[in-house]
């Protein structure tokens, strides 16, 4: 395999900057050299396949979304993104390693769906990928998969308190799950919304005739997922689980979490863009020409977006600043208006829940940087380094360091980027859930094990560049 120099650029890392040159040896990092360092050769530009030049830009890992759903079957319908058309738009935005969920639904074998996600995902991904599992039914079998699971590198596990009928778990069988969890290290990821009730209040809302999108966040208030994360928490404590809540929305919910990490407990939370951009009033209450008061539809998804004028964004970035929010992924699970969408229109219980981002994480939090909202070290901290840390990629994936893999993104700081469709949008989407956003900042160039996939607005990846991913246990719980 060939080496690469990445010369002249600002490599920026959890800890801090520092300008440097990267060396890429195959699929590696083979060193990173002060500018002049001779010790490696007088002149390895001379020497080296292939110089980038990063002059003036930042050189960061390759990101890590640990949250996506490709191909997730939800509503009566599938998501919109194959693992070829989602991991080649993550790829566009900087993203080179998701971690993606393979299902498990009740009265299946906990085995029968991973395979049929492997089968999925095999030959024809773009980048590095891994899975999680859902546990859509907690029983004896389940459980003794669990610990056959970790063995095989999938070593995170998730749980529903929303969804009857489809994902949930009750109390008594999260706590199982909690106890294998402690026993075999890995970690229970939870998706805390008190389902029951929300089902009680989604049948009332209909009822009154409050059908369009915007009764979706009403119907979901932030008191169910306040009080299903305080549950979780408790449930974890109580078994010596730990516990990783998964799109975190309501800033009452985070403050409950912030608590139990100052008292020292092992539970981590998340948070998506969608979360910290967008609204209640603004997205859910849209209105077009083409969908009236349908337009909503685009934006729903579940935790909801939350009311602007309550101050969960404000208050979720400032989460963010102080690391009471360890990560940020985008939970994408894609869904087109037409034929997908519209299955909700006069009863928004059943539109498909998910909004597409897997392309634009990266952008949007680095607008986060530029707006003075967090520094350029936490931005790769949130997008790359932590992800990977927490789902056993440490030393591997989100780090540029020798012997990690050789995933970089040469990164714009003084470039825009233009987001909406037919602009910047490679999802398999008939629409942009991020129209018009505008960011001040820019990818350049995307590399995936030492293989440049994206260059000067040119995609240059294929199916099957990327591979499985088999994970160790969380460098957080060790």
């Amino acid at each position: 395999m060939p080496h690469t120099l990445i010369r002249g650029g600002t490599v920026v890392g959890p800890t801090g900057s520092t300008l440097a040159d990267v060396l890429v040896d195959g699929e590696q990092v083979a060193a990173l050299l002060r500018p002049g360092d001779t010790s490696l050769g007088a002149d390895l530009a001379a020497t080296a396949e292939r110089v980038i030049d990063a002059t003036g830009k930042y050189v960061i890992p390759g990101a890590v979304d640990c949250h996506t759903h490709m191909e997730l079957p939800f509503g009566g319908t599938n998501a919109s993104d194959t693992f070829e058309t989602g991991t080649r738009a993550a790829a566009w935005g900087g993203t080179t390693t998701i971690v993606d969920f393979a299902v498990q639904r009740t009265g299946e074998r906990v085995q029968d769906g991973l395979a049929a996600w492997h089968a999925k995902a095999d030959g024809q991904c773009a980048i590095d990928y891994g899975f999680h599992q859902i546990l859509g039914g907690v029983d004896d079998d389940s459980l003794k998969a669990m610990d056959e699971l970790v063995t095989e590198g999938i070593t995170s596990f998730k749980l529903f308190m929303a969804y009857p009928g489809v994902f949930y778990s009750d109390d008594g069988q999260i706590l199982r799950a909690m106890q294998k969890a402690r026993d075999n290290g890995s970690v229970i990821m939870m998706h805390a919304e008190n389902g029951i009730a929300i089902d009680v209040l989604v049948r009332e809302a209909l009822d009154r005739g409050d059908t369009s999108p915007y009764f979706h966040g009403t119907s979901r208030p932030w008191e169910t997922e306040e009080e299903a994360t305080h549950r979780a928490i408790m449930l974890a404590r109580l078994t010596g689980a730990p516990l990783y809540v998964v799109h975190m929305s309501a800033k009452q919910a985070v403050a409950t979490l912030a608590q139990a990490r100052d008292e020292g407990w092992n539970v981590f939370g998340e948070t998506c863009p969608q979360y910290l951009y967008l609204s209640l009033e603004e997205q859910l209450g849209a209105r077009s020409d083409e969908w009236g008061d349908f337009e909503g539809a685009k934006w729903v998804c579940s935790t909801p977006l939350r009311s602007r004028a309550e101050g969960h964004q404000d208050e979720l970035w400032r989460y963010l600043r102080t690391g009471d929010l360890s990560v940020v992924s985008t939970d994408h699970c894609p869904f087109c208006m037409k034929e997908q969408k519209e299955l909700g229109r006069g009863d928004f219980s059943k539109i498909p829940n998910g909004i597409g981002g897997v392309e634009h994480r990266l952008d949007l939090l680095y607008q986060g940087v530029v707006d003075g909202r967090i520094t350029r070290e936490r931005w790769v901290e949130l997008c790359c380094t932590t992800p990977a840390r927490m789902f056993g990629l440490d030393g591997r994936k989100g780090v540029l360091a020798p012997g990690a893999d050789a995933d970089v993104v040469v990164y714009d700081p003084a470039g825009r980027t233009s987001i909406g469709y037919g602009k910047t949008h490679h999802m398999n989407m008939d629409h942009s859930a991020w129209e018009g956003f505008e960011v001040a900042g820019h990818v350049d160039v995307v590399m995936s094990r030492g293989r440049v996939v994206v260059e000067d607005g040119t995609y240059h990846g294929s199916p099957g560049h990327g591979r499985f991913l088999r994970r160790g246990l969380s460098a957080y719980l060790r």
